[in-house]
């Protein structure tokens, strides 16, 4: 049987001051927030018992109204909006119709293919729309878009 004289060998140590909870003002979080004390509204109608007494004139009470939000109004926020072009999706360079796939066309590939090198001897590339297939284009293809020739 443990003799009750001699004691445990683990020590107790005291709680640093941030850890005990007998100083509530120690924790910034259990504080809480109070708002500085200033006049609210000084700049306003209203404050002074003149003001109250003779009421705001309706050109100044007009004056401070903000306008309600119309939500079917056309800010030029929407997607394919052309109130500003850059980055928009649709604009004055990008058709309306979606083109289909494109093939090789050989019409005049005389005149711009040369058999030796076998590649095209001009800038230009020529291509046919043979329809959208299947429905099923990569995003590649529906991303391009037929462009009328008085848009270009």
């Amino acid at each position: 049987m443990p003799d009750p004289d001699e004691g445990d060998d683990t020590t107790l140590e005291q709680l640093d001051s941030e850890d005990t909870l007998t100083d509530p003002r120690v924790d910034k979080l259990d504080e809480g927030w109070s708002p500085p004390e200033r006049p609210r509204g000084l700049e306003t109608w209203g404050i002074t018992p003149e003001e109250e007494h003779t009421g705001e004139p309706l050109d100044g009470r007009l004056r401070r109204k903000e306008p309600d939000v119309d939500p079917y109004a056309e800010t030029g926020d929407g997607i394919g909006d052309t109130s500003d072009t850059d980055g928009e999706p649709y604009d004055r360079e990008v058709g309306d119709d979606r083109a289909g796939r494109l093939t090789y066309a050989d019409y005049g590939a005389d005149d711009f293919f040369d058999a030796d090198v076998g590649r095209q001897n001009s800038d230009e590339v020529f291509a046919t729309d043979v329809g959208i297939d299947g429905a099923a284009a990569s995003a590649e293809e529906a991303a391009v878009h037929v462009v009328p020739d008085e848009r270009v």
